[in-house]
């Protein structure tokens, strides 16, 4: 088959939905299919960076309706809102049109319900712009991307009951489909040292150091575990700002047990783990978290948020502990549960670990292959 992939980023390795785009890419190429990306970096070197999200779709349908393009493909998975214009004032009126679905990476309208209880709460401030365009045209836009499209698939269970009842989207259009895990995270050594060899207990947190990330909720809670348990280290990776930010939150006695890394390259993850036992993610919203399955390959228990997302991997007390959003508590205990019980923390140490194998890119990639030659086959029996 030939697959356009499009999304409306830059494609980045290093990121999150443009890096499992390109690795959901290559995966599609390794099982013989052709694959194409249409991304920001298809874009016109003349587009304010600023513009370039709203102008995308506009420009993506432009590119399919040129004969040449439209022809050669037989499906087009396009991010939520990119192919709305080609869907609602072109896609019809072709004969010959490829399969369109669309897929998330995180379904802006319950990411936008949590933004505003974070609002509500007094945790984020809400500019006079977000309910403008984030808040409103872009809703839109994704809706009428999802109305559209004849294959639906979303990262979470969630996501996609929502997609169903708000948008009135037929049940067997609609699939759930997780994320993959790059080679270089899988059948990695599980090391596991006992109590003796090892006192210490060093906790890792992924992701951006903003509020949707949960850090109002997991400083005061690592705050505490600091000052009262010595052993302990924490790292924070990819926080996307500087690290006296990140220090800045910390007591002043305990930042030497900090560390902080602003941006890495995707494959040196394994390696800047290596030697951490726990990965913490409070997020508050998810499509489906890659650092979560990637930190349980390298044998690293998590202690996640219970939303959805994260659930879809993580099973509470087998392969990690799930505990409340927005619960500072809550993580501070699981935490010391975790550092005093070493048997419980190597148990689930093991359990993740195998639970991440079965996560590989190869296999997702087999499994939309799959949806996409089913929708294809409905397509003809009408």
């Amino acid at each position: 088959m030939n697959i356009l992939l499009t999304i409306h980023h830059e494609l980045n390795p290093n990121a999150g939905a443009p890096g499992s785009i390109l690795k959901l890419g290559e995966a599609y190429q390794a099982l013989g299919h052709t694959v194409q990306y249409y991304s920001f970096d298809s874009l016109p070197h003349w587009i304010p960076q600023l513009a370039q999200g709203l102008v995308f779709p506009e420009f993506l349908a432009n590119y399919l309706t040129k004969p040449g393009v439209r022809s050669n493909l037989d499906i087009i998975d396009a991010s939520t809102g990119d192919a709305w214009v080609w869907a609602k004032f072109f896609q019809n009126r072709h004969q010959r049109t490829p399969l369109l679905v669309t897929h998330s990476h995180g379904l802006e309208h319950t990411s936008h319900l949590t933004y505003l209880e974070e609002v509500r709460r007094g945790n984020q401030h809400s500019s006079w712009k977000y309910p403008i365009y984030n808040g409103g045209y872009r809703l839109w836009e994704v809706a009428t991307s999802l109305q559209h499209a004849e294959l639906v698939l979303m990262l979470n269970r969630r996501d996609a009951d929502f997609t169903i009842e708000t948008f009135n989207i037929e049940v067997d259009r609609v699939h759930v489909v997780a994320n993959g895990i790059p080679e270089v995270f899988l059948d990695l050594p599980l090391e596991i040292a006992s109590e003796e060899q090892d006192s210490l207990c060093h906790i890792v947190q992924i992701g951006t150091y903003i509020p949707r990330k949960g850090i109002q909720y997991s400083v005061p809670a690592l705050n505490a575990i600091l000052n009262r348990h010595p052993q302990v280290k924490v790292s924070f990776l990819g926080t996307c700002c500087p690290a006296d930010q990140v220090y800045a939150d910390f007591d002043s006695t305990i930042r030497d047990r900090i560390h902080v890394v602003p941006r890495y390259c995707h494959e040196d993850l394994p390696g800047l783990i290596k030697g951490h036992h726990i990965l913490l993610f409070p997020s508050l919203s998810e499509g489906f978290p890659l650092a979560v399955p990637e930190a349980m390959a390298c044998g690293l228990a998590p202690v996640v948020t219970n939303i959805p997302g994260a659930t879809e991997i993580v099973m509470h007390k087998e392969n990690g502990i799930l505990f409340p959003a927005r619960d500072s508590q809550a993580i501070e205990q699981t935490l010391e549960q975790l550092i005093c019980d070493r048997v419980l923390l190597n148990t689930l140490r093991q359990n993740a670990h195998a639970t991440a194998q079965a996560y590989s890119w190869m296999q997702i990639a087999q499994t939309r292959l799959l949806l996409y030659k089913n929708a294809l086959k409905e397509r003809h029996c009408f």
